[in-house]
């Protein structure tokens, strides 16, 4: 095993992992607002999410070769569809747990319902949003060494190399790979998710301060909208 060739399929197993959950994201947004504004459609989007996570990851490859070859986007696809089962009930969920009073509280301070979704509803939403997002990534990095079986360059390459040759190290230096970029990963939207929710240190004094701090986060993100 040549470490360069090690470092090459760990960047490539990263960079693989992360652009389908943020693909994912981009798409579950917007379908989670639309379910949240059209109740009667969330059914039928999370059932259609799911019989897509329900097949095969290897069979969804398989259907696509004929369609995008044998290269990164026949592995992008379907881990960006894998991706929207979580995605989107957390967007959906997120959004939801936004309490009445303060979408009141935000209409009643002229916040139009574009603007309240963009500076109250969807700002309160990111922690659970992130939530979402971090399983997703974890759950592609994962699965990217899948793609190994088709020729896409990963560190599933490894597992297959390593087992057709007895050569076990080489297969337990590539699943370490594969658990340092999920736990790096997900060290990095934690501390996105710290970025983009800085009321959440407030709310976290507040369980030792009392019920005013706690009371204040939400009127914090009502104040940093109308600023804007």
């Amino acid at each position: 095993m040549s470490w360069s060739q090690y470092w090459q399929y760990a960047a490539a197993n990263a960079w693989l992992g992360v652009v389908p959950a943020l693909v994912g994201l981009v798409i579950a947004v917007p379908v989670g607002i639309a379910c949240v504004r059209w109740r009667w459609l969330y059914p039928p989007v999370l059932s259609a999410a799911n019989i897509i996570y329900a097949i095969p990851s290897l069979a969804l490859f398989v259907v696509l070769i004929d369609y995008t070859g044998l290269g990164n986007l026949t592995l992008i696809i379907p881990l960006t569809l894998f991706s929207l089962c979580v995605l989107i009930p957390n967007v959906v969920d997120g959004l939801r747990s936004v309490p009445g009073p303060v979408r009141q509280a935000a209409t009643a301070m002229g916040f139009g319902p574009g603007r309240r979704l963009l500076r109250v509803e969807l700002p309160l939403a990111v922690p659970v949003v992130i939530a979402g997002l971090r399983i997703a990534v974890v759950s592609s990095i994962s699965l990217v060494s899948v793609g190994a079986l088709i020729g896409v360059n990963s560190l599933g390459y490894f597992f297959i190399d390593g087992l057709q040759r007895s050569f076990y190290e080489e297969i337990w230096a590539a699943i370490a790979g594969v658990i340092v970029i999920a736990l790096a990963a997900d060290l990095v939207l934690v501390g996105v998710r710290r970025l983009l929710t800085p009321w959440s240190r407030a709310r976290g004094r507040g369980a030792a301060g009392g019920p005013a701090v706690v009371a204040g986060t939400e009127q914090a993100v009502l104040a940093e909208g109308m600023s804007r």
